[in-house]
Order: C-alpha cells, then structure tokens, then sequence
C-alpha cells in the first residue's frame, strides 16, 4: 500500500497560531473563532485581503514552528509503518511568500516535519526523500500520479476534484471542522486521523 498525506492543514494545524497573530496585531476580535478559515473570513470581511496575505507567508514561514500535529495524525504514520505501507507527503507551496519578508517556506516545512517526529523513519516510514513540496498544483498531481499511490489524503476539495487528479488513486477529504458538505463523487471524507487509520486500514487498496 503507498499512502500520499497533504502537509498544510492535514497534517499541520493552523488554527491557533493564524488566531493568535492576527489577534496581537488587533487585526480582528479576540471574539472571533479560533478557526484558520474564520480569521481568513474575518479578514477579508473587514478588507484586509492583504494582511491574510501577509499573514499567510509569516505562518507558513517562520512561525511555522508554533503550529501543531492535527491529534493522532503521528501515530496513523505509525500503524501505516507497522503494516509495512509506504507513506510519502506530497504538498503544494510556493518557495518564498507573495508578500513580506523572504522566507525560504520549503525549509520552514521540512523542519516543522523533523521537530515533531514525523520524519523518523523506523517509526513512521517518512523520510526527506518521501517528502515532496511542489510549487504548483500542477506538480502537485503529477508528483501524486507518478508516486504510484493508492490513496491520497487532503483537505481541499477541489484538488481531489480535478480532472487531471490522477484517476487510480482513491481519494479521502480530510474535514477536522466538518466545514465541507457533501461530495457529488466517490470521494470518502473523514474527520479526525483515527478514522483516516482506521478506514484505510479496513478497506485497503
């Protein structure tokens, strides 16, 4: 079984760290839910579409680090690891961010990656060469299709809804706030990583 996992917002979790910034910068409400997509929403309700940008390149860069694993997400790599499956993370970003300070956010993610454990291989079967950051979301499907995957975990729609999504590959919608609404194709979506290891470990390939 070879397993492709997306990086933002499917393994990491945003929501805090896009909070607390915005909020020290008196941006938005303190009120306002700890949500990625709600400070997003808030933001750009009150015409600050260029502080989201802003803030974006400042979280996906250097204060990447005070993101955090969505819960269990480790330890899904580890039963995947235990059954003998490949994992590999396959992942969309830009180089450097639109706006702001320069920041090299490819480094900023590999490092993310290696403080919480994620590239130790013995125990998740990840590793630097299984971790792939493409700058397009053109890249970002070819790399899926040419990785050979079974199945491929992410939290956008509307990259698993792609014509040009590979078709052998089963796809799972990762939906921790239970946001999306239904799907019109076969596209299995879950809420938490204990279902992500508990359904591909039942249904396989």
């Amino acid at each position: 079984m070879r397993i492709g996992v997306d990086l933002d917002n499917t393994l990491v979790c945003y929501d805090e760290v896009f909070w607390k910034l915005a909020t020290e910068r008196e941006w938005i409400a303190p009120d306002v839910p700890r949500s990625k997509e709600l400070v997003r929403d808030e933001l750009r309700r009150l015409g600050r579409e260029s502080d989201w940008t802003l803030l974006q390149g400042e979280v996906y860069g250097p204060r990447m680090n005070e993101a955090t694993p969505f819960p269990n997400a480790w330890e899904a790599l580890r039963t995947f690891r235990e059954r003998g499956w490949s994992v590999f993370v396959v992942s969309h970003r830009t180089r450097v961010p639109f706006a702001g300070p320069s920041f090299d956010l490819h480094a900023a993610a590999r490092d993310w990656l290696a403080w919480h454990g994620f590239l130790e291989e013995p125990k998740t079967g990840l590793c630097q060469g299984g971790v792939h950051l493409e700058t397009t979301k053109q890249e970002k499907m070819a790399r899926i299709g040419s990785l050979k995957l079974n199945w491929f975990i992410d939290d956008l729609p509307e990259l698993l809804l792609e014509p040009d999504f590979p078709a052998s590959v089963r796809k799972m919608l990762f939906d921790p706030h239970c946001h999306r609404p239904p799907l019109s194709e076969p596209i299995v979506m879950v809420h938490h990583w204990r279902e992500v290891s508990d359904l591909i470990s039942r249904e396989g390939c």
